[in-house]
């Protein structure tokens, strides 16, 4: 427990809780910018076992966000990539890799041993569906998005609280644009998820449920924006 330390000695954490973190399951969707942060902080907190799933590869353009990734790793998978950051990192950590899309074929057997799931992918169309398959299978999800200077952090449970459809309405299966993103602000938004997992996997207070979280790094503010269930929501309604 040497090396947890300064987690133990946190009152809301300490060893109990550190087992905790240790016997948890995470799985992150995306190994990109989000994912590069969120699971470098899962790391450090040790949770104990991280699956990855990312069907890409290492790119040039990926490093100006992507930290966990580097030089040597060009044309490597983002799973291996990653993985192979973890277990330099924390070899504590055990890393299940998925090189595959999540997708309809697929889904239920990755995800159904995992505590929660991070949203870690870009696209409307496939956060959506992230929404769906946390929706349908009662999984809890952390949901994060980042453009420019700015991004977005929204907590989901399942029957209890609203999600991605009752806030943005039906996604626009077509909507997909290639923005430009800055490290720092895909580096905040990640911590702020990785502080979500925590807590979800801890029973602490203070997750953004029912609310969604904005940051615009530009002008340095945050803005919290109230929300709740819709009952005509096409993932969750009634």
């Amino acid at each position: 427990m040497q090396r947890y330390v300064r987690n133990t000695a946190i009152p809301q954490i300490g060893e109990d809780g550190q087992v905790r973190l240790l016997n948890s399951r995470v799985l992150v969707v995306g190994a990109g910018g989000l994912g590069s942060s969120v699971i470098a902080n899962l790391s450090s907190l040790g949770v104990g076992f991280i699956g990855i799933v990312d069907p890409d590869y290492v790119e040039l353009s990926n490093l100006n966000r992507q930290f966990i990734h580097n030089i040597q790793n060009l044309g490597s998978s983002k799973v291996d990539s990653a993985a192979l950051w973890i277990q330099n990192y924390n070899p504590d950590i055990q890393v299940s890799k998925y090189k595959s899309y999540l997708d309809k074929s697929n889904y239920k057997e990755i995800v159904k041993d995992y505590d929660l799931i991070v949203d870690c992918v870009d696209g409307y169309k496939s956060k959506f569906f992230l929404n769906e398959i946390c929706i349908n299978l009662e999984i809890p999800l952390v949901h994060g998005g980042v453009s420019g200077f700015c991004g977005q952090v929204l907590t989901v449970i399942p029957k209890k609280t609203a999600c991605l459809g009752c806030v943005f309405g039906a996604p626009d299966e077509n909507c997909y644009e290639e923005k430009g993103v800055v490290s720092p602000a895909v580096s905040t938004i990640g911590s702020i998820q990785s502080l979500q997992v925590l807590k979800l996997l801890l029973n602490l207070d203070g997750l953004l449920t029912d609310r969604i979280l904005f940051f615009d790094g530009a002008k340095m503010t945050f803005k919290e924006l109230k929300i709740s269930k819709s009952r005509h929501c096409t993932f969750c309604g009634k």
